[in-house]
């Protein structure tokens, strides 16, 4: 039984070190029909899968899903949109969003000035005189 809202499509969504990975399943979907857009930090999904019709046949039970699927993300300004890639195979749709450099993990270096270490030295040994 068709229905003329979108459905939602089940999906995992990862962070990898260099990019998002969004695998969704839409088993049965024809490839052809898989859209995949960015429009500004929107990224769209939309899918269809087609109602199977045979004349002369009684159908006993119909739970398989047909119609439209769209998901939607708002992306974050970490991501670089132009690189955007997707691939169905399988019956699962990946999209591989790439981060930014700036917004990729890195360590931070703490930085000391000499005359912070040389007062924590003497407040450790301060503290010790009046210990002992």
């Amino acid at each position: 039984m068709a229905t003329s809202y979108p459905r939602l499509m089940p999906m995992d969504l990862y962070r990898t070190a260099d990019s998002y990975v969004l695998n969704a399943d839409l088993p049965g979907i024809d490839p052809e029909s898989v859209e995949v857009d960015v429009d500004g930090q929107l990224l769209s999904i939309r899918a269809e899968r087609s109602p199977r019709t045979q004349d002369g046949v009684k159908w006993l039970a119909r739970e398989r899903v047909s119609g439209s699927f769209l998901r939607r993300f708002t992306l974050g300004q970490g991501v670089d949109t132009a690189g955007i890639s997707a691939n169905y195979d399988n019956g699962v749709l990946s999209v591989v969003i790439p981060v930014t450099e700036k917004a990729k993990p890195r360590k931070i270096d703490v930085h000391t000035s000499p005359a912070v270490v040389a007062q924590t030295t003497e407040t450790a040994e301060t503290s010790e005189d009046l210990a002992a």
